[in-house]
């Protein structure tokens, strides 16, 4: 059996920006303590959630190493290393273990539409150049490709590809992921709503935007059905369904930072393409946060839309 890099919650990190576009590095800061004190068991940054497409390399690699630094060693630091240009995720990939990352998500290769040959030699090139280890991610709904369970199969074989990350929604083909691979791949949810369910068929755990406000709750759904209290676990998840839900009234990070302004939490905006979401889309998410007394009472709703970052002064330079 490989060895996981972790078991349980792995926090799809948000990047806090600045309403000039920057990334907020002392809201970054208190995000990562909130995740060591809610029982996080480790941290995914600058990924989907984390906005990782529109980050320039730089900002990419100067907030893994941030995060790295922070959290100092209490729990695994996995850095999104994805795209579509086997080159850059190559380089991508050694650049994100030179500042200490303890393991690397790799998105299958987006638009392209890749051959199931073409994404095996892809993965393949990244684990060739790592000595850290490899969480595949497959997310058909914004990739336009799916990873077949036979070409899971085939790149469980690479000694340093130890999981994935599986959000196509197709419990027939995580079903048959698992019995293909077996010990030779870890199963992670990549759906919130989906945690229970990964973790009867096998799997290690789920990572999460959830958690980026939940922690503790996200992490207990795991922790209930680890320790053999199924009943524990499904009710956690089917208690925070609706939060879920409202997570994903709008393309994620969208909701998630709302969510997060709404809580007290200062992330500031996403950068464009991603605007913010419609008000009648923001308070149902509003009325739901209240419901699990997450709403910050002191913070007006109107306050909460801000304006969208402009593609202009520092947003952009460098390479992306």
């Amino acid at each position: 059996m490989k060895k996981l890099i972790f078991k349980g919650v792995g926090t799809a990190m948000v990047t806090p920006m600045k309403e000039n576009g920057n990334i907020n590095y002392p809201v970054f800061k208190k995000m990562l303590d909130m995740q060591l004190a809610g029982g996080a068991d480790a941290v995914v940054i600058a990924g989907t959630t984390g906005e990782g497409a529109t980050l320039t390399d730089d900002e990419h690699l100067e907030l893994v190493e941030y995060a790295v630094r922070e959290i100092n060693g209490k729990i695994p630091v996995i850095a999104g290393a994805g795209s579509n240009n086997t080159r850059h995720a190559v380089w991508l990939s050694r650049e994100c273990e030179r500042v200490g990352a303890d393991g690397l998500l790799h998105v299958t290769p987006y638009y392209n539409k890749a051959s199931q040959e073409g994404i095996y030699l892809h993965f393949k090139a990244c684990a060739d150049v790592s000595g850290i280890p490899i969480i595949l991610y497959n997310v058909p709904s914004r990739t336009g490709v799916n990873i077949f369970p036979a070409t899971y199969k085939r790149l469980s074989e690479i000694d340093n590809i130890v999981a994935c990350k599986e959000a196509s929604g197709n419990f027939s083909q995580i079903a048959k992921i698992a019995a293909l691979c077996k010990d030779d791949l870890a199963i992670y949810s990549g759906n919130d709503d989906q945690i229970t369910s990964a973790l009867a068929i096998g799997g290690k755990g789920v990572i999460s935007v959830l958690a980026n406000i939940c922690p503790r709750e996200t992490h207990e759904i795991c922790q209930a059905y680890f320790d053999g209290d199924t009943e524990k676990s499904d009710n956690l998840q089917l208690e925070y369904l609706d939060l879920i839900e409202a997570l994903f009234f709008d393309v994620n990070p969208i909701p998630i930072k709302q969510a997060m302004r709404a809580m007290g939490l200062d992330v500031g905006p996403c950068r464009l393409p991603l605007c913010n979401m419609d008000p009648t889309n923001a308070e149902r998410l509003y009325r739901t946060l209240k419901h699990h007394g997450l709403l910050d009472p002191s913070i007006k709703a109107g306050s909460l839309t801000i304006h969208n970052v402009s593609c202009t002064g520092n947003v952009l330079r460098g390479n992306v």
